[in-house]
């Protein structure tokens, strides 16, 4: 049911269902209607002011919304006021704020910032790769004067090459910081991947000085990128087990001398030769265990499986040399492991021959002076 009335000024109202009235050419959007409402109030209970055409803050807020999202023209003219939309969350307001942060680039801006890096970094190499007049690069000096933090910036800096520079004593900077016994500094160059094979003016190669220094960390270490790394060049540094100073020593030659165990069995296991030979006499380990009088040493290369009967250029024993210095104890640890009492040295000699009539040596060797048809009949004493 829907009825007209007429106002003061002259102008048509028409009522609506629900007793709103309207002007002439305007439309109810039907959101303040009792039938929006779940349920239907009985005639003559009260109603609240959305439902007599008054529309409160809230539920003209809701109206707006709702009349959004249906997209009607008529509900947008319901309004004498015109309403501004805030765009809050819109994506081209999210896009316009994600660029404010942006700096427009030029074309060509990027090629000169790359040109600017790359002078940047040569400065920064030359600055690096200074040279003392002893040599010295910055880096030698950081280690030199124990500034391992420095160290560490350096390296992690400096190409390769330059990690390798020698001195004046032909010492690269893997030489000082293991003579230095600063194992961040080891573990950092190995990890670049330097060249362990360098040797110094003595011939020694960073591995020579840590068993001279007997640092079992370091030792540790260079064997660890000795044997990790798969490179043609790091198969080639394995060689470093073998390398020879200009003594003539390989390492294991000098962990020997040194009477330590512990990096004798760790250079064997990591694939030194237990037999291998000295370049001045052919002296195997086994041979200067002996002549150090170690009979620890002796025992334990032993049993790792040192050739008893190595002959050194000369053609001497481990054997020939105990008897020749007349320790009776290591005499007979090398008899129980088997050697060969009646091998020939160059001149000619027997361990025997030797013993210079030491009974306490004597008694542990076979006499051969008997012999038949120019062969010796070997007789226990």
């Amino acid at each position: 049911m829907s009825e007209t009335r007429s106002c003061c000024d002259g102008k048509k109202d028409v009522q609506v269902e629900g007793g709103v009235y309207l002007e002439e050419g305007q439309c109810d959007s039907g959101l303040g209607s009792i039938r929006s409402l779940q349920g239907q109030l009985a005639e003559g209970e009260p109603r609240s002011p959305a439902a007599r055409g008054v529309r409160s803050d809230k539920a003209a807020d809701f109206a707006d919304a709702a009349a959004g999202k249906e997209g009607s023209a008529s509900d947008a003219s319901s309004e004498p006021d015109e309403r501004l939309d805030s765009s809050y969350g819109s994506s081209s307001l999210v896009e316009s704020l994600a660029g404010l942060g942006e700096t427009p680039r030029h074309p060509g801006e990027e090629e000169e910032e790359e040109e600017a890096e790359r002078v940047r970094q040569q400065l920064l190499l030359e600055t690096f790769a200074f040279v003392s007049e002893d040599g010295d690069t910055l880096l030698h000096l950081a280690v030199i004067h124990c500034v391992p933090a420095i160290a560490l910036c350096f390296i992690a800096q400096l190409p390769v090459e330059v990690l390798e520079i020698q001195n004046d004593l032909f010492q690269t900077p893997l030489h000082l910081s293991v003579y230095l016994e600063q194992s961040r500094v080891v573990q950092a160059l190995v990890l670049r991947g330097v060249n362990t094979a360098l040797q110094d003016r003595n011939g020694n190669t960073p591995l020579h000085l840590a068993c001279e220094q007997q640092s079992l960390e370091c030792v540790r270490l260079l064997l660890q990128g000795i044997i990790s790394n798969k490179t043609l060049e790091a198969r080639k540094s394995h060689q470093d087990l073998h390398l020879q100073n200009w003594q003539g020593l390989t390492c294991l030659h000098i962990s020997t001398l040194k009477g330590n165990l512990h990096l004798m069995a760790l250079l064997v296991k990591s694939g030194a030769d237990i037999d291998v030979q000295d370049g001045t006499s052919g002296k195997t380990p086994l041979h200067m265990a002996v002549e150090n009088h170690d009979e620890m040493a002796v025992k334990h290369l032993l049993e790792m499986g040192a050739q008893v009967d190595a002959q050194m250029y000369n053609g001497c024993t481990p054997l020939h040399l105990a008897v020749g210095r007349k320790d009776a104890a290591i005499a007979a640890i090398l008899c129980q492991s088997g050697a060969d009492t009646l091998l020939r040295n160059m001149e000619d000699e027997t361990a025997q021959d030797l013993a210079d009539e030491n009974d306490d040596i004597l008694t542990l060797l076979p006499f051969d002076d008997l012999k038949i048809s120019g062969k010796p009949v070997v007789c226990s004493s």
